[in-house]
């Protein structure tokens, strides 16, 4: 009896107490008011903007195809870049996913308590800080203007646009796609570059079985165009 007295005594384990974050105060103003002028817009531009906000990542992918097929012209460097890019922004996605789990913010829906957003509330432990789908957009936009620019700059309009979209739809603080957009470009930037390095390995590659995926490289086209580049004419 006294066995189980003492037992009955000993105090349970503490129970741990999420350690979450509320954005609200940084810019919980902007987020209510994106929301209201959602909320007032036409319906067909908040459909709009919601099948953007669930599908435009796809773009991403058909912009970095784009930029692939163009780099089979053009230098190593540049093929070695393209290359890099779908692992780059992977990267970025899993440095951003650390990111969420250290700060542990309350998606704005859940706790400013919005009932008619156009997504629906992510439920509790879908941390809100920063918008993975941002990191995503401006990872992939970075390292797509290091290649080309011009597909670079159509992806940069998109990433924006896409940011933009995860407030509207109202899942995200306007400080979360600003801070997604910086743990992209910060990710993407100093690795494409240095994935640049990597050229030489290209140029070898394409001189074996690779090259019908890795392309001839802007010698060959030139060759093409009239004679081998360095080959001088009788």
């Amino acid at each position: 009896m006294a066995q189980m007295t003492q037992a009955a005594q000993v105090p349970a384990p503490p129970v741990r107490e999420l350690a979450v974050y509320d954005g609200s105060g940084v810019s919980g103003g902007l987020y209510t008011r994106v929301v209201g002028w959602a909320d007032a817009a036409p319906h067909w531009l908040d459909r709009l903007v919601e099948l953007w906000s669930l599908l435009g990542l796809g773009l991403f992918a058909l912009l970095m195809l784009a930029a692939w097929w163009r780099a089979r012209d053009g230098g190593p460097a540049v093929m070695a870049r393209v290359l890099a890019s779908a692992p780059v922004v992977l990267l970025a996605y899993a440095v951003n996913s650390g990111f969420k789990g250290l700060v542990e913010e309350v998606r704005p829906c859940a706790q400013l308590r919005v009932r008619d957003t156009l997504e629906t509330c992510p439920g509790a432990g879908d941390w809100s800080f920063p918008s993975n789908h941002t990191v995503i957009a401006f990872a992939a936009a970075a390292a797509l203007f290091l290649v080309d620019r011009r597909i670079g700059a159509v992806a940069a309009v998109a990433a924006a646009l896409m940011g933009a979209s995860r407030v509207w739809v109202g899942v995200h603080y306007p400080h979360d796609v600003l801070a997604g957009a910086a743990v992209g470009v910060l990710v993407a930037v100093p690795l494409v570059l240095a994935a640049g390095r990597a050229g030489p390995l290209v140029a070898h590659a394409r001189t074996g079985p690779l090259r019908p995926l890795l392309g001839a490289g802007a010698a060959a086209v030139v060759a093409g165009a009239g004679r081998p580049v360095g080959v001088r004419r009788d």
